[in-house]
């Protein structure tokens, strides 16, 4: 779930590009690298945290439990925000490449809001059913995708115009006036890696795999992008790179396939670039579920949300999930198609709109997000040991939570402040500033209805972050799945 979340192909097709077009620094795999080690010491605190709360809703559960039940509640719709914002944006992504797939190889043009719609439904059905099923689709498309990177790296490295460099390792590369844009865009590559802890209730071992787990992803994550990436530099050509990065974008690991290979691998590269896309829709609507289960457990939202199937899965979440990412998918269609927005918004390029507005809105925010809440988990790792360190080092409990706070508090002030770039404006407009604004809008909405539900239903705020203890309030636990 976790690497699926990540989306292997689709990173190093586009945001390997990406990163390499905006920052115009040869940096890019050692960011990786390095991003990879802040998540690495931030997993120490919060995999330690995870031997004592098991609770599908874990950003929410654990700040509740660690910092305060109204910021546990300000960080679950947050929460909400975030992994609602990465599902539904990448829907955008994937119906305009599956629309642009189709007519290029088939003549046949269709509108991409229609495939987002059948995929919204195979995605639902899978989410309604019990996690091992989603697990085994998943687990066959995510070894695909490595499969096909790993035979891009091998054809990059066997290219190689100007010879098997390493110029694109060298720390100055990385360590200079780009490094905060690098990690800006880096950053969100590794998105739902901390989403082991979603599955505890699931899992027959949490305290054991939940870490193992976390820490397997970061690793295999972080070096696999941080090769892939370099042999992309030394496949195309240290000081080509970004030039061509600029103008091919994320089609440039497509036309360089085509060259090398043949237009036959190329397409299968394309379809797997779709079921890339798919399991990262697949894992980020499972989180979002759950999220919903996990808030109507303990009566923070109705009680209907924690309603599961007879294998356990949080299928009212998954309803939920499901209309949400209708309700947005037909907004997007009506103002980019019905009425005309597409081209009087950006012209020439009205085709790209699902992925110049609901994907590069949507990521973005929910990759802002998800990096707030893991500088304020660092905060709650500290607060929830401090009271008793059962025994746990000053390393787990506090400098790595302190050390991993303080770089991605600073991640998150970079992509703040980096906003408008990274959607691509070329002047600040409404959506710079409402887009981020919708984080703030809703921890503050979050905490006002935790302080409503101290003064008036107190038995359900004492429950807050400990539904899965025993005795609390609207307990009912998950199945173990046995397979």
């Amino acid at each position: 779930m976790i690497i699926a979340a990540s989306a292997p192909l689709t990173v190093v097709a586009g945001g390997v590009t990406t990163s390499f077009a905006v920052t115009e620094s040869l940096g890019v795999p050692l960011g990786f690298l390095l991003i990879a080690v802040i998540l690495a010491v931030f997993a120490v605190g919060y995999t330690a945290m995870s031997r004592y709360i098991t609770n599908a809703g874990a950003f929410y559960a654990y700040i509740a439990q660690g910092i305060g039940r109204p910021l546990g509640v300000g960080a679950s719709l947050v929460a909400l925000v975030a992994y609602n914002a990465m599902q539904i944006g990448i829907y955008g992504l994937f119906g305009f490449q599956l629309s642009i797939f189709l007519e290029t190889k088939f003549g046949f043009a269709s509108p991409w809001w229609v495939w987002i719609l059948l995929c919204i439904v195979v995605v639902g059905v899978l989410g309604v059913n019990r996690v091992d099923l989603s697990a085994k689709v998943l687990g066959v498309l995510v070894a695909l995708e490595f499969l096909v990177v790993i035979v891009f790296d091998i054809v990059a490295l066997g290219h190689a115009p100007e010879g098997v460099t390493a110029a694109a390792l060298n720390p100055a590369a990385l360590f200079g006036p780009a490094l905060g844009i690098i990690l800006v865009f880096g950053v969100a590559a590794f998105m739902g890696f901390e989403g082991a802890a979603i599955y505890g209730e699931e899992a027959k071992d949490p305290k054991r795999t939940v870490p193992r787990a976390t820490y397997a992803a970061v690793a295999i994550i972080g070096v696999f992008y941080a090769f892939s990436a370099w042999a992309f530099s030394v496949g195309i050509g240290p000081s080509q790179v970004v030039e061509q990065s600029q103008t091919f974008g994320p089609d440039l690991m497509f036309v360089f396939m085509t060259d090398q290979v043949g237009v036959i691998f190329s397409d299968i590269m394309t379809l797997l670039f779709l079921t890339s896309l798919f399991a990262a829709l697949q894992a980020f609507h499972n989180a979002v579920a759950r999220y919903f289960f996990s808030l109507g457990r303990e009566g923070v939202l109705p009680t209907w949300f924690s309603r599961t199937s007879r294998s356990g899965a949080p299928w009212a979440g998954s309803v939920a999930q499901t209309v949400i990412a209708v309700v947005v998918v037909a907004g997007f269609a009506l103002t980019g198609d019905a009425f005309g927005a597409a081209e009087s918004m950006f012209g020439d390029m009205a085709f790209l709109y699902p992925v110049l507005t609901m994907f590069t809105w949507l990521t973005n925010t929910g990759a802002a997000a998800l990096v707030l809440l893991m500088a304020v988990i660092a905060v709650a790792v500290i607060c929830f040991f401090r009271r008793n360190n059962r025994g746990l080092s000053v390393w787990t409990t506090v400098i790595a939570p302190v050390v991993s706070g303080l770089a991605l508090l600073w991640v998150f002030i970079m992509i703040l402040s980096n906003f408008q770039l990274m959607l691509d404006q070329d002047e600040p407009n409404a959506t710079t500033f409402i887009l981020p604004g919708m984080i703030f809008v809703a921890a503050i909405v979050g905490i006002i209805w935790a302080l409503v539900l101290r003064a008036r239903k107190p038995e359900i705020y004492r429950q807050i972050g400990h539904g899965t203890e025993p005795g609390a309030y609207g307990t009912e636990m998950v199945d173990v799945v046995e397979q």
